[in-house]
């Protein structure tokens, strides 16, 4: 008598991991006497959204903003901690930190917790001693560079042609002037768009810093576009 020819059975192997990836996308842009620094607020997990109006930016001083995509958890402790050590440095030396120094700092943070990451990925606006605009970019580890611009996220993919094209003018023929404030508060409004009609993780409201010698004023989208204007976290 035959008997069926019966498939072995795999076991299967139990995994767990403590990171998990909460969307959303976040911009910066270096222009010639401001910087900007964007982010929507929707918080998601997998297909699902956990909250609407969760903010992915972080204002550390009067002329330097941060924008973190990742996971909300390590989020908000690093922005806690960057807050914690801003404050520590202006009491030891009596004097707020640059934008370069405290993107030296940020760096040695994510390095000396490189064995258990911060699951999070951040770019940092904000303008230096003569004015100018800048923008570092980092990895989960520390490892940054600093750019006219950068975008990371789930719609960094999406971001990144838009701004070769529009920020680096590469591949043109013939090249513009530099970016204004307003016109580029207008370009990362329509790219933020675009890339939220493309991309599940993005969306819902935005949220714009605008970093210029006066300092920072912050510009929030709302979904009927209406916008309302802050003069500064609370």
């Amino acid at each position: 008598m035959l008997t069926p020819a019966v498939a072995p059975i795999e076991a299967k192997k139990k995994e767990w991991s403590p990171y998990t990836d909460n969307g959303g996308t976040t911009l910066a842009i270096a222009g010639p006497d401001y910087a900007i620094v964007a982010a929507d607020t929707r918080l998601s997990n997998g297909y699902s959204i956990s909250c609407r109006d969760v903010t992915k930016l972080a204002q550390l001083t009067q002329h330097c903003v941060i924008g973190t995509a990742g996971m909300q958890a390590d989020r908000a402790v690093f922005h806690k901690l960057l807050r914690t050590r801003v404050d520590y440095f202006k009491y030891k030396y009596g004097k707020t930190i640059t934008p370069t120094a405290l993107a030296q700092m940020i760096a040695n943070i994510l390095y000396g917790h490189r064995f258990f990451p911060y699951y999070c990925f951040n770019v940092v606006g904000g303008l230096d001693a003569q004015g100018h605009g800048v923008v570092f970019s980092y990895d989960a580890v520390g490892s940054y560079q600093a750019l006219p611009y950068a975008t990371t996220g789930s719609g960094a993919q999406l971001l990144e042609p838009l701004l070769d094209s529009h920020i680096a003018q590469r591949n043109r023929t013939q090249k513009n002037p530099p970016m204004s404030k307003d016109e580029a508060i207008a370009f990362v409004k329509n790219a933020m768009a675009s890339v939220s009609e493309r991309d599940i993780h993005t969306g819902d409201f935005l949220e714009i810093a605008v970093i210029t010698r006066e300092g920072t004023q912050i510009i929030t989208r709302e979904a009927d576009g209406v916008e309302r204007i802050k003069l500064g976290f609370d």
